[in-house]
């Protein structure tokens, strides 16, 4: 691969080279390997290609925060190799990245399928505090417990060599760009624009699947206008994995029926199709199950002027705080102290936090510094929390804390380091 402005994406290709190309795209930790046992069968009728993410089985470690970020890459690195129009199929943050492409570069996606994937992926506080875990104690803990989240039970039992291969591949990846990718998921929300994806959609999920379940599977069945569900029996949420050839049915079957056609550049116009009836795959025990629905399209409202600063406080509010923390503040508001919660995020979060001149983790230090001055260890403790999420080590808060004593005084430090050790301890140490 060769270097550009934009870091191409590690990637190979199996199958003739003349025929059209599917992508399948990688879930968080793991490596292209775990689509292994699709490509022979895929591989018969498109030209396969797989990508890994940045960091992620032996690829650069070139961190990309968002998933925008990711599927610029992407097509950066089929530009140079001349692909333009493609079926796509992703899971979980692959699947973010179908999704980002079906909705910002529709012209480049015939088709989708969408695997273990949301339209928003948890909660935004549950992947920055997997950040700080990893951050603070390596991806270890991250490794030991993926196949409890990756696989149902019985499968890990039954298949110890596919388990011991799940951990050392999220072993091996490199934390700055897992950490990354935890940020793309937990900044990832396209909930209100699924009514714009218009390629033709096909939404997988596993049965057992705890990580992104039937439910989330439906919600994008619900948003997405030309869409079907397919539950896989007996599958958590690497399902590729764990039922490979109930997958490669289900992917051979969309994309050899729903392949939509390109821009003509014979006639300068483009074929419109008529909006399908969604179809329900009638598939008997033990094969997956494809359930129907429809729901009407999201208007986006149109803004007007300068953008007023709440809707971006509100924002940077809840990325460096925490949706948890600021939901309880936003709840407890009543007509006494709304006022003042409009207050604070309007100028302290939307003009003074989302200001470009310091980053976060430097904000950070500057917040901790003054809390601890002003002896403000209620607001210490959150914005201790907030610093771990922003990037700061348990490390560099000690040195803040020892600047700290030496210009707010000793007795203000010994409370500071008190309230900041208890809250690394519970941010920092991994949960089972």
């Amino acid at each position: 691969m060769s270097e550009t402005k934009t870091p191409a994406l590690q990637y190979r290709f199996d199958g003739p080279e003349d025929a059209p190309v599917l992508i399948l795209g990688p879930s968080l930790g793991t490596t292209w390997h775990m689509w292994d046992r699709q490509v022979p069968e895929l591989a018969k009728q498109w030209r396969v290609f797989r990508f890994d993410l940045p960091g992620h089985g032996g690829a650069p470690a070139y961190p990309a925060g968002s998933v925008a970020d990711l599927t610029t890459r992407l097509l950066a690195t089929l530009d140079g190799l001349g692909v333009q129009r493609f079926g796509y199929a992703g899971c979980a943050l692959g699947g973010a990245v179908g999704i980002e492409l079906a909705l910002r570069h529709p012209e480049r996606l015939a088709s989708l399928a969408l695997i273990a994937a949301s339209p928003r992926f948890g909660t935004a506080d549950e992947f920055r505090q997997r950040g700080v875990i990893v951050r603070t104690n390596g991806l270890d803990p991250i490794a030991r417990t993926s196949p409890d989240r990756w696989f149902t039970s019985g499968f890990a039992a039954a298949q110890p060599a596919i388990t011991e291969w799940a951990v050392q591949m999220v072993r091996t990846t490199d934390p700055g760009c897992y950490i990354a990718s935890c940020e793309a998921l937990a900044s990832f929300d396209v909930r209100p624009e699924l009514g714009r994806v218009g390629a033709p959609t096909l939404v997988l999920v596993g049965s057992d699947d705890q990580v992104t379940g039937p439910a989330e599977a439906r919600t994008l069945v619900a948003g997405i206008p030309d869409a079907r569900l397919a539950v896989v029996p007996g599958a958590s949420h690497l399902v590729p994995v764990e039922q490979p050839a109930a997958v490669t049915d289900l992917l051979v079957r969309h994309f050899s029926t729903a392949w939509q056609p390109g821009f003509d550049s014979t006639t300068g116009m483009t074929a419109i199709q008529a909006p399908p009836v969604k179809p329900v795959l009638a598939a008997a025990p033990p094969q997956p199950v494809a359930i129907a629905e429809i729901a009407p399209a999201v208007v986006q409202p149109q803004a007007a002027g300068r953008p007023d600063p709440y809707d971006a406080g509100l924002k940077v509010r809840r990325e460096v705080l925490g949706d948890a923390h600021v939901d309880r503040a936003l709840a407890q508001a009543d007509e006494f102290s709304g006022d003042f919660q409009e207050f604070i995020t309007r100028y302290a979060w939307g003009e003074i936090w989302d200001r470009p001149g310091l980053d976060r983790r430097s904000r950070s230090c500057v917040t901790l510094t003054a809390l601890v001055a002003g002896g403000h260890l209620e607001e210490l403790a959150f914005h201790t929390r907030a610093a771990l999420r922003n990037g700061l080590t348990p490390t560099e808060i000690k040195e803040v804390l020892l600047q700290a004593a030496v210009y707010c005084g000793v007795p203000a430090a010994n409370s500071a380091f008190k309230v900041a050790q208890q809250v690394i301890r519970e941010e920092t140490t991994p949960t089972d």
